[in-house]
């Protein structure tokens, strides 16, 4: 049998493939041999047809490859046969006949024995068909993986008396539980991962060609802090002590900074202990860096210039498409105070207001809030609501009210602010920083003020660091600081409505 029957049940086509397997070991064919010389890749060979293929090297068979891979589709035509041969970066056809490669070899183990999506590997020359398709030879086929579960297939049905053909691969969920499989019937997935990890590639060269250091940071924790969330919490037995996945880097960067380094990041797994959607899972990366000596304004302005590069380099353009929208990454983004962008869309004034008068305000608007909520929380409830959604083109959103912000430094103009931004993209924020706070008394009279909070029933509020604050008193320069989703950003860089998407093993619950 060629290929597998569609009629058959998931378990029959197991068993018969266990067959082939079993088969296989009887005529002392190794079905997963340790290793294959590969010389080429698909796009290689595609990407110097013209180069390497002449009339005359078709004629005198002279340029050779070997490629391996998995066969996708075949065409079995008596004594030859033509497969599709997909490698990790596309399709080439491969063409085979039972007086190249051996009669036994291409009527058994070929012809009978193997099945689609079987991993082989072919030694052969290129040609071209008279049809204007590259096409291997093959004078070697060798088997390096049996396949033991068929892979998904499309089904044609008829509807209303059409034809109509539904994808082998496109139920969302099966796609995340299963990426591997995803991955092989969906190629084109792979290249919102090549994106991804280009995206990154290019913000460490920008980092690192500034002469910024990269650096790592515990991930366990005895006290969690950096952001306001709720943490994962762990247990160390040796220690016999709680730990704490991190929320964020940020203290332990900032520790780097007071020991006399002008620029550091780090990209760092962090765990929020939080809800799930299509812009959240508890574990995610970010980009943190802190650099001595600067502050919010300049920091505006890299950001700017590293995001731009980004888009440029990825799309060879500073506009890039993402759903309906042509978000443009231009310099000279929109800048505009927290309070003031609010006023704008709702009308309310927001500065200055008590807890009491902003449930009122926030009451008005539609906007749930509860008793917990502190000054800070209620603004940003209002603000995610009415004015980040609207934000799609990339605006820098300022001077946090001070509640908001425990670790940043107060305003130097504006009384019961801090300098803070966020840019919001496509309506959601990207990436948040601050001027530092480096006045360990003031620095101290913040955390316990989130301690109080924490005590009055908010769980995402910050803890009392009592190492951190003992750091800022040795002294810490001043220093602006930045964290950049890298989930959140390669969605709008590749085009996506999901984080699930620029995941390649996204959180789910269990089967």
């Amino acid at each position: 049998m060629s290929q597998d029957t569609p009629e058959l049940s998931q378990h029959e086509l197991e068993a018969q493939r266990r067959e082939k397997l079993r088969l296989l070991l009887e005529m002392g064919v190794n079905p997963y041999p340790h290793a294959f010389d590969v010389t080429h890749r698909s796009s290689q060979l595609k990407a110097r047809q013209k180069e390497w293929l002449s009339d005359a090297e078709v004629t005198e068979n002279t340029f050779r490859a070997s490629v391996a891979g998995r066969i996708m589709t075949r065409r079995i035509m008596g004594k030859a046969a033509f497969f599709n041969l997909q490698d990790s970066e596309g399709i080439i056809q491969v063409y085979i006949r039972r007086d190249d490669v051996g009669t036994e070899l291409y009527n058994t183990v070929f012809k009978k024995l193997i099945d689609l999506g079987d991993i082989v590997g072919v030694k052969g020359f290129l040609f071209i068909t008279q049809t204007g398709e590259l096409t291997l030879h093959a004078e070697s086929f060798e088997l390096l993986t049996k396949v033991i579960r068929p892979l998904p297939v499309a089904k044609e049905a008829e509807e209303d008396g059409k034809k109509v053909t539904y994808s082998a691969f496109s139920d969302k969920e099966q796609r995340y539980r299963q990426r591997y499989v995803d991955l092989v019937v969906n190629p084109q997935v792979k290249e919102v991962f090549r994106k991804r990890s280009r995206m990154v590639q290019i913000m460490r060269s920008v980092m690192t060609e500034r002469g910024y250091l990269e650096v790592e940071t515990p991930i366990l924790q005895p006290i969690y802090g950096g952001a306001s969330a709720k943490p994962f919490t762990t247990h160390h037995n040796a220690l016999d002590m709680q730990l704490y996945l991190r929320v964020a880097n940020e203290l332990y960067l900032k520790r780097l900074i007071v020991g006399g380094f002008d620029g550091v990041f780090e990209f760092a797994k962090d765990f929020r202990n939080e809800g799930m959607s299509r812009f959240h899972n508890p574990e995610f990366t970010q980009v943190e860096l802190y650099v001595a000596y600067k502050d919010y304004n300049w920091m505006m302005d890299f950001v700017e210039e590293m995001l731009g590069k980004v888009a440029q380099e990825l799309h060879g353009s500073a506009v890039v498409q993402v759903g309906k929208h042509q978000i443009d990454f231009s310099k000279g983004w929109r800048r505009i105070p927290m309070l003031d962008a609010i006023k704008e869309e709702t009308g309310k004034d927001l500065f200055g207001l008590d807890a009491d008068a902003l449930h009122k305000v926030a009451t008005e608007l539609g906007v749930s809030t509860d008793s917990t909520m502190g000054t800070g929380k209620i603004i940003d409830e209002i603000f995610g609501e009415k004015v980040e959604p609207k934000l799609i083109q990339p605006t820098f959103i300022t001077d946090y009210p001070i509640e908001m912000s425990p670790l940043a430094k107060k305003h130097r103009s504006k009384e019961g602010l801090v300098e803070r931004f966020e840019l919001i993209c496509n309506g959601k924020e990207v990436c948040n920083a601050f001027t530092e706070l480096n006045d360990p008394v003031d620095q101290r009279e913040r955390l316990e003020e989130q301690a109080k909070l924490r005590a009055a029933g908010d769980d995402e509020a910050m803890s009392v660091d009592e190492d951190f604050l003992r750091a800022l008193e040795y002294g810490m320069p001043p220093t602006v600081g930045l964290g950049i989703g890298i989930d959140r950003l390669a969605m709008i860089m590749t085009n996506q409505d999901s984080i699930r998407d620029v995941l390649f093993f996204p959180h789910m619950r269990p089967e």
